[in-house]
């Protein structure tokens, strides 16, 4: 068979998040942008994500940019962030999607780079490190669910992680088992300035007392 000549082109690509605000938003109001999973959306990120904070932030649930059927009979459909063809135009748009929706939210209420988090479920979990390596400055801490680490950390390719990062696992998570994710604070530790590592009992989903641990964790990285 003959082989074609690859070429790409650019074209415009409308992205989509979902923007959820308190009831009163002040200098102390923080804003998170949280990313779904694999085959996630973004309506049922926002309220996994409501969930976990007791003091009420803006919310952005950012929806994945590629969109597919979840199964041949059902006609639900899911979102993705990225494959292993062509991973780096991925990164890429990921890198992008965030860094626009944490300015644009961040500017329009007033909430300063160091009031904005980026938290992020299983598959978006990586794409997320990568994103905090990638630019130190644009948020303060990182909130990390079930999900796994940067496959090629280990090259030192990353720039160090200066946001606080808080890695939340599940004993019984069959995608990213205890004997994986035993080794994540360590890793964690050699790119990130200010890691903590927490290891509930659950699957992989979000933990029920997420906002149990996200709480004590807030109050000691952001300014008060």
């Amino acid at each position: 068979m003959p082989e074609g000549l690859d070429r790409s082109f650019s074209v415009q690509l409308a992205c989509h998040y979902l923007l959820h605000t308190p009831d009163r938003i002040d200098e102390r109001t923080p804003l998170v942008v949280t990313l779904h999973g694999f085959g996630g959306n973004p309506e049922s990120m926002l309220k996994m994500t409501h969930r976990l904070f007791e003091a009420r932030p803006v919310i952005a649930a950012l929806q994945g940019p590629f969109q597919f059927f979840l199964s041949a009979d059902a006609r639900e459909v899911g979102y993705g962030w990225i494959t292993n063809r062509r991973p780096a135009e991925s990164i890429r748009l990921h890198h992008e999607m965030v860094l626009h929706v944490l300015e644009e939210v961040g500017s329009e209420y007033g909430i300063p780079e160091d009031r904005r988090l980026l938290a992020g479920f299983s598959q978006a979990v990586a794409l997320n490190y990568r994103f905090a390596a990638s630019c130190p400055d644009a948020i303060r801490g990182v909130i990390a669910i079930c999900g796994g680490l940067p496959g090629d950390w280990e090259d030192g390719a990353d720039q160090p992680i200066r946001a606080s990062a808080l890695h939340i696992a599940a004993r019984q998570d069959e995608y990213y088992l205890p004997g994986i994710t035993d080794s994540y604070l360590e890793r964690l530790r050699h790119h990130a300035v200010d890691v903590e590592f927490r290891l509930t009992d659950g699957g992989h989903r979000m933990p029920s007392n997420g906002a149990a641990i996200i709480a004590p964790w807030l109050r000691r990285i952001l300014p008060t």
